[in-house]
C-alpha cells in the first residue's frame, strides 16, 4: 500500500466537499478521479499531496514514498530556464547524485544512495527531461520561463512532474493545453509508468484507455468502481437504479405508515412504539439527490441550400520573405448540409486559421473558397473573448431583460439560464466571479441561442465537466445543421464527427469517418510505409528487374484450421471469465469478506483482458490468411 486515506472530511462555507471519504492507492494503479466541477476533486488531490489538510480524517503514507504533484494552479521559477524548471522536479534525485559523487559517507551509505539513484533512473535525468519536453511540445530547453504563455508553462510543469519517476503521481487535469499528439504520448507514458497514478481529467478517451479504477466524488461521497471509464458508466447506472428502487420503497412505506399514524393508533404497546419510531427514522432519511444535468437546446437551423462551404485546392501561407511558410496546401473540402467535420493537429499548426478561412475572415493564398449565400454562421472561440468585459450572467444572456431571443422565438431568460445550471439566485452574479467551467457553460448559452445553420466550434469542450460534455454531444448529434469543430477531445470527436481533417507531418489529410477510424487508418498507413521501407532496404540492387510470376497466398495449415474453428468458443469462454471477475469485484460484500484478495483479483482481471485482446488479434490474423487464400483461388 502506497497511501491510505481514512474518513477525510472537508467543508467550505457550509458546502460539504468531502464527507468521510476513504481511499487506498496501491502500487501500479491508475486511478481516474471524476465528478462535477467544484465537487472536491482538486481538494482531495491537494490533501493527498500534503499541500493542505482535511478538517478531519487521517492520511498515511508508506515510509520514503516519493510523490509527484501537478496542481491546476502551479508555480514555476520565473528566473530559471525551461530545462532547470523541469529538473527541479527531480531535486531530491539531483541531491543524491551530488552526495554520491562527493564520495563522502560510509560504503553502506554510498551503496544506499546508488540504489536510490538507479531506482529513480537518475543517471538519465537530462535525456528524460529533454524527451518529455519534446513530446509535450514544450518550448526550447534554454528558453526563459518568464517569456512563456500560460499553456506553455503548463506543459513545462507537467514535464517537471514526470521527470523524477516518483512512486506516486497526482495529476490535476494533465491533458489541459495539450494537443492530440501530446495527449497520446502522455497516455502511453503513464501506461508504461511503474508507479501509481491518480488523475483528474475531462478527456474521456484518456480516462477510458488509462484508468484501471475510477473514483467518483458525488455530494461529498466517494464511489469506487473497478475498471475504466466505460465500466464506471455501467456500474454507475446500476448504482443509480438501486438507489431509485430504494427511494421508491421508502416512499411506499411512508405512505402506508403515515395513514397508520393519522389514524390515531395509541402508541402504548411496545410494538406500536417501535412502529412509530421506525416511521420517524425512515422519514428522516435523506432521499438521493438528483443530478441536475444541463439541457442544451439549439434552435432549428434554417435551410442552407445545396452549398455550405467548399474549398478547392486551398492553401494558406503566413509570413513574408524568408520567414514565409505554408500552413497547408491543396485542401479540397466540402461542408454540405448535415455534415460535422472535426479538425485535429498539433498546437500552432493552423487549425484556427483554417476555421477563419471557412468563415470568410481571411482569403486563401492559393485555390478557392466558396461560401453559400444562405449560410448563417455561429462561432465559439477558444479564447472566450465573447465573454470579455464586465456584467452579470443575465446581462450577458439577455442584456438585462427578462426575455431572450431563442432562434426565431422569445423565451424567459431565467428559465433558459437554468438549462445551463445557472439557478435564479445566480442570474445577477458578475461574470468575473465565475469559474472556468461556469464561463464555458455561459458562453454556450450565449452563442447557441442564436441558432444558425453552420456552427464553428473552436475547442468547445474546454473546462466542461463530464456530464456537461455528454449533454453538448447529445445536442450536436440532434442538430440538423452543419458543424466544423476543432477539438483535442477524442471521445467528443468520435461521437459527433463524420469526417476528420488532420494536420499531419506529411501534409493535411481528409479522412471520412470519426476519430477512431482516422487513427486506425493512420496506423495502417504507417505500418505500410514501414513494410515498404523494410522491403527497400533488403532489396538487392544487383538482381535484374524481370517480370516474375505472382506468388499465390498461402493456405491455413491443418492446425491453424482447427485453431480458427475453435476461436469463437475460446473468446466466449475468456469473456465469461472476465464477466465473472468483474461481477465479484463490483459486489460490495466482496470487500467486506475478502478485501485481501482484491489486488490479486484485479491483476487476474487485467491478465484476462489482455488474453481476450490477443485472441481477437489472432482471430483476425487467421481470417485474413483464409480470405486472402480464397481470393487467390478465385483469381
Amino acid at each position: 500500500m502506497l497511501l491510505s486515506a481514512t474518513e477525510l472530511s472537508l467543508s467550505y462555507d457550509y458546502l460539504c466537499l468531502l464527507d468521510k471519504v476513504s481511499i487506498a492507492i496501491r502500487s501500479g494503479e491508475k486511478i481516474g478521479l471524476v465528478g462535477r466541477n467544484g465537487c472536491g476533486k482538486s481538494s482531495l488531490l491537494k490533501i493527498l499531496a500534503q499541500e493542505s489538510s482535511a478538517d478531519s480524517g487521517d492520511c498515511s503514507r508508506r515510509k520514503g514514498l516519493r510523490v509527484g504533484y501537478l496542481p491546476q494552479a502551479f508555480e514555476l521559477n520565473e528566473t530559471l530556464s525551461v530545462r532547470d524548471n523541469i529538473l527541479e522536479g527531480a531535486s531530491d534525485v539531483l541531491a543524491w547524485i551530488r552526495e554520491y559523487e562527493s564520495g563522502q559517507g560510509t560504503e553502506a551509505h554510498q551503496a544506499t544512495l546508488l540504489e536510490k539513484i538507479n531506482l529513480a533512473d537518475g543517471w538519465h535525468l537530462e535525456s528524460s527531461a529533454a524527451n518529455a519536453a519534446s513530446f509535450l511540445s514544450a518550448p526550447p530547453m534554454d528558453c526563459p520561463v518568464s517569456t512563456l504563455s500560460g499553456g506553455e508553462k503548463r506543459r513545462v510543469a507537467l514535464a517537471r512532474s514526470l521527470v523524477a519517476a516518483p512512486d506516486l503521481l497526482l495529476l490535476d487535469e494533465p491533458t489541459n493545453h495539450l494537443d492530440t499528439e501530446a495527449i497520446s504520448w502522455l497516455e502511453e507514458t503513464l501506461k508504461q509508468f511503474k508507479g501509481a497514478v491518480m488523475f483528474t481529467t475531462h478527456d474521456r478517451y484518456f480516462l477510458d484507455h488509462l484508468a484501471s479504477r475510477v473514483v467518483e466524488l458525488d455530494q461529498g461521497k466517494a464511489y469506487l468502481h473497478e475498471g475504466n471509464y466505460s465500466s464506471y458508466l455501467e456500474n454507475k447506472a446500476i448504482r443509480q437504479t438501486i438507489a431509485d428502487q430504494g427511494e421508491r420503497r421508502r416512499q411506499r412505506f411512508l405512505r402506508v405508515e403515515l395513514d397508520w399514524v393519522k389514524a390515531g393508533v395509541r402508541a402504548r404497546r411496545t410494538k406500536s412504539r417501535h412502529r412509530l419510531a421506525t416511521f420517524y427514522e425512515t422519514k428522516d432519511l435523506e432521499a438521493p439527490v438528483e443530478e441536475q444535468e444541463m439541457d442544451i437546446l439549439i434552435p432549428p437551423p434554417p435551410s442552407m441550400g445545396n452549398l455550405g462551404v467548399e474549398l478547392k485546392g486551398a492553401g494558406l501561407k503566413v509570413g513574408e520573405g524568408v520567414d514565409a511558410k505554408w500552413l497547408f496546401r491543396g485542401l479540397t473540402l466540402s461542408l454540405t448540409p448535415g455534415r460535422c467535420i472535426g479538425i485535429v493537429g498539433p498546437n500552432g499548426i493552423g487549425k484556427t486559421s483554417l476555421l477563419k478561412l471557412c468563415m470568410g475572415e481571411i482569403a486563401p493564398t492559393e485555390g478557392s473558397v466558396r461560401i453559400g449565400q444562405k449560410i448563417v454562421l455561429n462561432y465559439i472561440d477558444q479564447s472566450r473573448l465573447q465573454l470579455s468585459g464586465t456584467g452579470t450572467v443575465l446581462e450577458v444572456i439577455a442584456d438585462g431583460d427578462e426575455t431572450v431571443r431563442f432562434g426565431d422565438r422569445t423565451i424567459n431568460a431565467r428559465a433558459y439560464l437554468k438549462r445551463f445550471q445557472f439557478p435564479e439566485h445566480r442570474a445577477n452574479e458578475p461574470i468575473d466571479q465565475l469559474s472556468g467551467g461556469e464561463r464555458a457553460r455561459l458562453l454556450l448559452a450565449k452563442v447557441l441561442k442564436r441558432g444558425g445553420n453552420f456552427l464553428i466550434l473552436d475547442e468547445p469542450t474546454n473546462d466542461l465537466d463530464l456530464p456537461s460534455l455528454r449533454m453538448l454531444e447529445e445536442s450536436l448529434v440532434r442538430y440538423n445543421g452543419s458543424a466544423l469543430v476543432v477539438s483535442h477531445d477524442r471521445f467528443f470527436l468520435d461521437r459527433i464527427c463524420d469526417e476528420i481533417v488532420a494536420f499531419e507531418p506529411e501534409g493535411i489529410r481528409c479522412q471520412p469517418g470519426n476519430y477512431s477510424y482516422y487513427l486506425e487508418n493512420r496506423l495502417q498507413r504507417k505500418a505500410s510505409r514501414n513494410v515498404a521501407g523494410t522491403s527497400d532496404k533488403t532489396e538487392k540492387p544487383s538482381v535484374p528487374k524481370t517480370k516474375t510470376k505472382r506468388s499465390r497466398p498461402r493456405k491455413l495449415g491443418y492446425m491453424e484450421e482447427r485453431e480458427l474453428e475453435g476461436m469463437e468458443a475460446n473468446i466466449q469462454q475468456a469473456e465469461e471469465g472476465i464477466q465473472s471477475l468483474e461481477d465479484t469485484l463490483n459486489d460490495p460484500q466482496f470487500y467486506v469478506e475478502r478485501a485481501h484478495e482484491a489486488q490479486a483479483m484485479t491483476e487476474a482481471l487485467e491478465s484476462r483482458r489482455q488474453e481476450v485482446t490477443a485472441l481477437y488479434h489472432r482471430w483476425e490474423e487467421l481470417l485474413a490468411i483464409k480470405e486472402a487464400s480464397e481470393q487467390g483461388k478465385d483469381g
